[in-house]
């Protein structure tokens, strides 16, 4: 006769173990000690019968002891022992909650970083730091949905990351294409966000007129910042490299009895080596800096952590600093302002494009050679650092 609740709760130890029966191979165990186990008897062999514990009661009612035992009795019925069944469950649970997102994706970026430049492999530790991991890192990556990582992207889009947020997607993507591919994940749900965030209509850059430059150094002048901080902005113009190599540069790259910049390809956007003639200005000013941060690595190194570089957001705000409205000028102006400028001079395009980094799509990559029209780059470096020199003397006047 099935068991009800009643009954249950009013079955007593004796001094040996003993069962009430609910039928098809299910049955309460009550032992002396007064613990009530729910176990299954079950046959995969006519001669030899097996034991499945599914719990106690009361932890384990008993509805839910059925249900359990239904679910072990289609095992059975598969000719697989419940008990192993539920065992090899656990054993895959225990290992999928420890194959976190974090985790994943720390092996992931491992695995890439041989084809990143270490800026790149910076940048995606540390997105995925900011953003990625305070939401969802520790959780089973089987088990992040697109939800959560929507939630995720929403919140950097709504702080005005719209380009970081892209790219995290697309890294998260990335990441869970890996897991994937590792039996760790089944799906990519932050393939389903593709187009979930619209990217901002690209603003590129302008050239200055002289006026604005001249306006930019004057207001340099009355700079009370950091002196690294004012020396990167005062160089900008003069080297005209991406701002991200010159937050980057180390002391070893430079000789400045010969006024030359040397920088390793794994610091260029082209992975090429690229060189940087110095006008006298330009090893002017790097010498005076060389006696507040020359004995470390970097030229401009993080105030907090000297080991690291100036961020990025350390050369926006100092520009907001001087006055000027957000985003009206950008580090990436000074390029622009450099080749347009060149050219009005008379300069050969093929000379300004080398000095900028840029290379041709249809060039063979093994004619690349960072030394290239190198005596036209000075005397051209020379030139833009004499036109530089007469605007900032203009603000003295």
């Amino acid at each position: 006769m099935p068991l009800t609740d009643t009954k249950i709760k009013n079955a007593r130890p004796q001094e040996k173990p003993y069962t009430l029966q609910d039928g098809q191979g299910l049955y309460l165990e009550i032992r002396p000690s007064g613990a009530k186990f729910w176990r299954y008897r079950f046959w995969l062999t006519p001669t030899k019968d097996g034991r499945y514990t599914i719990g106690e009661y009361p932890s384990v009612s008993l509805s839910e002891a059925r249900k359990e035992r239904e679910w072990a009795r289609e095992q059975v019925k598969l000719g697989h022992n419940p008990t192993d069944v539920r065992k090899r469950q656990k054993q895959q649970n225990v290992a999928e909650a420890s194959n976190t997102f974090k985790l994943v994706a720390a092996e992931w970026i491992e695995r890439k970083a041989h084809t990143w430049k270490q800026a790149t492999k910076e940048q995606v530790e540390s997105f995925l730091a900011i953003n990625a991991y305070p939401a969802f890192g520790d959780k089973a990556i089987r088990d992040v949905t697109a939800h959560e990582i929507l939630a995720m992207l929403r919140g950097m889009e709504k702080r005005g990351s719209v380009s970081s947020a892209l790219k995290v997607r697309q890294w998260c993507s990335a990441i869970f294409c890996y897991a994937v591919a590792t039996l760790r994940a089944d799906t990519d749900p932050a393939a389903a966000l593709k187009g979930a965030i619209i990217p901002k209509r690209i603003k590129h850059s302008r050239a200055l007129e002289a006026e604005e430059i001249t306006d930019f150094y004057s207001r340099i002048t009355e700079y009370k910042g950091l002196t690294a901080t004012k020396t990167i902005l005062q160089l900008l113009p003069y080297v005209f490299v991406r701002q991200v190599e010159l937050r980057s540069a180390e002391w070893s790259e430079f000789d400045l009895e010969k006024g030359l910049w040397v920088i390793p390809a794994d610091k260029m956007k082209m992975g090429r080596i690229h060189s940087v003639p110095l006008c006298p200005t330009a090893v002017d000013l790097i010498r005076t800096l060389k006696l507040v941060t020359g004995k470390g690595k970097y030229l401009f190194p993080n105030v907090k952590n000297p080991a690291m570089v100036m961020s990025e957001s350390t050369i926006n705000r100092a520009i907001e600093y001087l006055g000027y409205p957000s985003k009206h000028l950008t580090a990436h102006d000074f390029r622009a302002t450099a080749s347009t400028r060149l050219h009005e001079m008379g300069f050969r395009h093929d000379v300004i494009e080398r000095q900028l980094a840029h290379v041709e799509q249809n060039r063979v990559v093994a004619a690349y050679n960072h030394a290239e029209y190198m005596p036209e780059r000075r005397e051209m470096m020379q030139k833009w650092g004499e036109w530089l020199d007469a605007l900032r003397l203009a603000v003295a006047q």
